[in-house]
Order: structure tokens, then C-alpha cells, then sequence
């Protein structure tokens, strides 16, 4: 298939971004700079150690003076000051210097923790996100954002700091755990959700071929998406205004996986799958939104497989709604005293909004902890089950309430 390139337009900070098949194969053609005599260095992780390998041959083939290797454990936790401390003492004692490059090879907790790095070592040097995760080609890896994690909360130390290209290999999505792709396929419908319901509905006719990989419509829904996060980067680098419509669902999302501890009890995707209905949930109690727009998107992610409330985590979350609540007033979004949430007229319609009314975010977390049903039966347990994470959810059969 054709490389399709879109381009973030910052000006002297822009770069493209390559979707395509094999690309780590022909790495070294989609590299923006020379790589004779370059010293490199690759970020990666032990779930896709292979694929670094095969940057690493590239970087070398093409001249770069070295291409070491980190290898970082895979999951969540991996977001810390401890692993900052690592990377960064491992690009000193290998000799970095301020013309080096650093490539992250991995989802987004590599691209997040390596782009971090990478803006604070000698006060910045360039770096690459090579995204090997659904959630990561459509959303982390471009834009700009890293960071990591505290004990406070979700992301709440990083940096604005954009790569200088991005190169997203599809065919590094065929390793990947089912559960891993359809929590990315929860960014890929953000997307419809923010700001257009032709890809919503397009989405709901091929969701399930995107989630199989099917190569014309995964290329397709990687292009739409990065084509609607390039719009809102390029108006808004630095999130002071309509950037932040990409964090739909994510105010609540936050929360949930900070109160699941980073376990792997809940992937960063299905927050946000969570995270999306709380949404229009509390859009829907604001009389803001058609109840009918809800049930349509909790009941594509049911159908999807993603699990769309809190109640399904098991083992269940022990924080109450007073402490959500004081997980999220820590979010980056509060300005001011007040917690920002990205609300809906309906699909495709969604808009910022910071006086919502607690009583009403209490409602909303009260039900997504009670996991009381909307909208009829879904097949998440079944989803679960056929994708080899048996006993990870409960299923939740209820009637239309």
C-alpha cells in the first residue's frame, strides 16, 4: 500500500507524520535529517523489543555512529520519575550529545516517558515517535504531549515538546493483544464524538473491520484521526483553548486509572471508553444532549467490545466518589478553581465547559460505579472472554432504565 503523509504545520517546529505498511523496514527513508556519524538511541519496551531491533539495523545501515538499545518494562508504571531517572543516566553514560537523536519505539507510555526525556536532556535534543500501538499512531504520539505519572495523578508532570517526525507502521498492530487494539480504537472514535459524525457513523459500519485489521480501513481511521488531532494541534499547540476537546472522557478516564493504581486492571483506551459515556452522560443530565445519542455510543462500544462503565472492573475500584472527585479537582484541566469537562450537543458536537454543577458529576459517577444499565444488553463479557482476558470484567446484564 501507499505511505500516506499528513503534516502537523507548527511552523519551524513542523514534521510529518507516515502511515503505512513496512515502514520499518525503509526507516531510515522517512528520517528528516542525516544519519551519517549521528549517535542514536531507541526507548522501547519488552513487548515489542523485535521492532526496535529492526529500527536499530536501519539507523545502522545508514551510517548513525551508534544505536543503542533501553528496554523498559510494558505497562503503565513505566511513567515515572524512577524510569526518567534511568533513561537519562543510560543517554549520559553512552555519550549523547546535543546533535543525537532519540527514537521511541513502543505505545504511547514509551512515546510519553521518551519524548519527556528527550525535552529535558541538555535542555532538548530531537527525537522520533515510532508508535507500534492503535492508541498511540491516532493519538499520543502526535501533538507534542509527553509526560509521566505521580502518585497525584495521571500525566501531571511533562512537557510540550513535538518530535521531529512520526512514523507509524501498521503492520506492527498484527502483535498486538486484542484487548490493547480495542483500547485504541477508543481514541480512533473520539475523534467522530469531538467534531464529526460522518467518521462516527462510518465508524459504526466498520469499527469491527478496523478492529480486525483489515489494512484499507485501519490505514483509513489512523489518517482521519491524526488529520482531526493535526487541525486542533495547529490552532491550539499548547492546549489553551479548543485542543482541549481531545480530552472527551478523559477528565473522568483520568481518575478512574489513577484510582486502579496503574494495575493493568484498566488500559489508559478503556478509560477513555469509560471515561466517553460519563460524557455524554453528564451532557445528557445538563439537557445539553439527546439520551438517543448516548445509547448510540455506548452501545457501539458495547458492540466493539469495550467495556463502557466503571462497575466492570474486577477486582471492582474501593475509591468512592469523594475521592474521584478530589483525584480530578488534581487534573491539568482545573483553571482557576473550576474542572474544565468537554461536554456535547451530540455526536459531533462537543464543546468545553467549566460550570457544571458537582451534583450532576456525582450523578454520572455514581452510576458508572453502580453500573445500573441504559441501554440494554452488550456483549462485553463475551469480548473479554474470546480475547483471553477471562474474569478481567464482569458483565452487566440490565434492562432499559
Amino acid at each position: 500500500m501507499d505511505t500516506n503523509i499528513v503534516t502537523i504545520d507548527l511552523g519551524l517546529r513542523s514534521y510529518d507524520i507516515y502511515i503505512g505498511s513496512g515502514l520499518l523496514y525503509r526507516f531510515a527513508d522517512y528520517v528528516p535529517m542525516e544519519l551519517e556519524g549521528v549517535k542514536t538511541y531507541i526507548v522501547t519496551d519488552t513487548n515489542v523489543e523485535s521492532d526496535a531491533q529492526r529500527v536499530q539495523s536501519q539507523l545502522l545501515d545508514a551510517g548513525a555512529a551508534c544505536a543503542e538499545i533501553l528496554v523498559l518494562p510494558a505497562g503503565e508504571q513505566t511513567k515515572s520519575f524512577t524510569k526518567v531517572d534511568k533513561i537519562t543516566d543510560w543517554l549520559f553514560d553512552n555519550g549523547v550529545s546535543r546533535d543525537s537523536v532519540l527514537i521511541a519505539v513502543g505505545g504511547g507510555v514509551i512515546g510519553d516517558i521518551t519524548g519527556f526525556c528527550a525535552s529535558i536532556t541538555m535542555r532538548g535534543i530531537q527525537y522520533i515517535q515510532v508508535p507500534t500501538t492503535l492508541l498511540s499512531q491516532v493519538d499520543s504520539s502526535v501533538g507534542g504531549k509527553t509526560g509521566i505519572n505521580t502518585r497525584k495523578g495521571k500525566n501531571l508532570v511533562g512537557s510540550f515538546y513535538q518530535p521531529v517526525a512520526v512514523i507509524a507502521d501498521i503492520d506492527t498492530l498484527k502483535t498486538l493483544p486484542k484487548r490493547e487494539l480495542l483500547a485504541g480504537y477508543a481514541e480512533v472514535l473520539k475523534y467522530g464524538l469531538i467534531r464529526d459524525a460522518a467518521f462516527f457513523n462510518w465508524l459504526v459500519k466498520n469499527g469491527t473491520d478496523v478492529c480486525d485489521l483489515n489494512e484499507t480501513d485501519v490505514a483509513y481511521a489512523i489518517e482521519e484521526s491524526t488529520k482531526a488531532k493535526a487541525m486542533l494541534v495547529q490552532s491550539d499547540e499548547r492546549e489553551q483553548g479548543q485542543r482541549a476537546l481531545l480530552n472527551l472522557g478523559h477528565t473522568f478516564g483520568h481518575a478512574l486509572e489513577t484510582a486502579a493504581g496503574y494495575d493493568g486492571r484498566l488500559l489508559h483506551g478503556e478509560a477513555v471508553a469509560i471515561g466517553m459515556v460519563m460524557a455524554f452522560d453528564l451532557s445528557v443530565r445538563m439537557k445539553i444532549c439527546e439520551r438517543a445519542d448516548l445509547e448510540s455510543v455506548e452501545k457501539h462500544l458495547g458492540d466493539i467490545g469495550l467495556p463502557t462503565r466503571a462497575s466492570y472492573l474486577q477486582p471492582a475500584l474501593t475509591a468512592s466518589v469523594d475521592e474521584l472527585l478530589k483525584i480530578m479537582s488534581r487534573d491539568k484541566k482545573v483553571e482557576k478553581g473550576k474542572l474544565r469537562f468537554i461536554v456535547t450537543n451530540g455526536i459531533g458536537d462537543a464543546f468545553i465547559e467549566d460550570a457544571v454543577p458537582e451534583k450532576l458529576v456525582r450523578a454520572v459517577l455514581e452510576e458508572s460505579l453502580g453500573g445500573k444499565g441504559r441501554s440494554g444488553k452488550t456483549n462485553i463479557k463475551k469480548s473479554f472472554d474470546d480475547y483471553g482476558v477471562k474474569g478481567l470484567w464482569k458483565s452487566v446484564f440490565s434492562s432499559h432504565s
